[in-house]
């Protein structure tokens, strides 16, 4: 269903998968706590209230390059602030793109999902189209909360994880490198188990 439709196939590089999950007493109860998840989801702006500072900071910017504090939406980019590794391509930070935002339920309302699809890209702050991202334009990350019966899951899935090296000066050839296999040797794991374990977290 989401496997198959949203979080893209595997074909090359590496990939990442996190998952945390909370059990509700009641479906009533699921039900509420879903949309506090769902809202805490597409409010990119304030993950780090979730992960904490010592992790990488997204900022949901539009393509005119300015700061949005709204629910995410279709082709709004993430600017991100990783702390000491700046990317020269992006003015200091890596950028992705939302490529798709879809939420789904059924009417016997014993399940619904929110799913996110973002892709490295170029920063939308100048004409250069160089892929401003550690990773290669290929790699795509999937965030989904999803509920089913009093179940509420949250997920991060990144897919086709590769360093992005070709095109670019050789200083961003070196710390896209390396911070692109120190995201596949499991920075990338850590922080997306935080952001899951924040989701889910009841207050």
């Amino acid at each position: 269903m989401i496997e198959s439709e949203i979080i893209p196939k595997q074909k090359l590089g590496a990939s990442t998968d996190a998952v945390s999950k909370i059990k509700m007493a009641t479906v009533d109860e699921a039900l509420w706590e879903f949309e506090i998840v769902k809202d805490r989801m597409l409010d990119v702006s304030h993950w780090h209230d979730l992960t904490g500072e010592i992790f990488a900071k997204f900022q949901l910017i539009d393509e005119c390059g300015n700061e949005l504090y709204r629910r995410a939406r279709e082709g709004d980019f993430l600017r991100i602030d990783i702390p000491g590794c700046g990317n020269t391509s992006g003015e200091g930070y890596d950028w992705v793109r939302i490529e798709l935002i879809e939420f789904s339920d059924n009417e016997e309302e014993s399940f619904e999902y929110v799913a996110m699809n973002v892709r490295s890209c170029p920063s939308p702050l100048n004409q250069d189209q160089t892929t401003a991202h550690f990773f290669k334009n290929v790699a795509i990350s999937t965030f989904i909360v999803r509920r089913k019966l009093n179940v509420i899951s949250a997920e991060v899935h990144g897919r086709n994880e590769e360093p992005n090296t070709e095109d670019l000066s050789i200083a961003s050839k070196i710390r896209n490198f390396f911070a692109g296999i120190g995201a596949i040797m499991g920075f990338s794991q850590l922080q997306w188990k935080t952001l899951v374990d924040g989701l889910v977290k009841t207050n």
